[in-house]
């Protein structure tokens, strides 16, 4: 799968919308950022200023396209490319309702099983192109169950990303996969900024 031909790379989550603060299921729903959320997307934007960054990846779900365009708004030439596959799972006639109602197992009526999502968020990883030499790493802003999938396809510990949360995903010489702790805004030190 050409993503994970990559030795590292990063996913954040979108920032937060109504959906998220009411804590209801949003799924396949295309809810937009809300105030607090536009306001992470920005904090992150400025806390990743100096991270080398060639290719920015994006669910086009609108909470997601929005937080990748803060990210690419001070990065002249810096396209958001669409990755569909990647977008959150629709979860039928749960989609608003509380997130305790929530059973990953199952198939709600009108939505998207297990297997199919976790298929698809496979397929949207194929997607992404194999590095191309020492390229640095890609960043792709999606959704906490875009994160679950990867973390169980790569056999890596799943911590929910908070809201606009970054998790950076790299592989050890063995060829095994680990994840860093997501981080948000403020667990990022102000300038000077080194990424590896």
């Amino acid at each position: 799968m050409s993503l994970f031909d990559h030795p590292r790379f990063h996913l954040l989550r979108h920032g937060q919308t109504a959906h998220n603060a009411a804590d209801l299921i949003a799924g396949a729903t295309d809810a937009p950022l809300d105030t607090t959320g536009l306001a992470q997307a920005r904090a992150m934007a400025r806390a990743l200023a100096d991270l080398p960054l060639r290719r920015l990846h994006a669910s086009p779900l609108r909470r997601a396209w929005a937080t990748a365009e803060a990210l690419a708004a001070d990065r002249p030439g810096l396209a958001i490319i669409p990755a569909p596959d990647l977008a959150e799972r629709h979860w039928g006639i749960w989609e608003g309702a509380p997130r305790a109602v929530l059973d990953r197992d199952a198939t709600p009526l009108g939505g998207e099983g297990p297997a199919a999502f976790h298929a698809r968020i496979l397929r949207g990883c194929a997607a992404i192109p194999a590095p191309d030499g020492p390229e640095d790493p890609p960043l792709i802003v999606a959704h906490s169950g875009t994160v679950r999938v990867l973390c169980a396809a790569l056999s890596v510990e799943f911590r929910r990303p908070p809201n606009c949360a970054l998790t950076t995903f790299v592989r050890d010489r063995r060829g095994c996969w680990q994840a860093d702790p997501p981080r948000i805004a403020a667990d990022f030190p102000t300038h000077p900024m080194r990424f590896p």
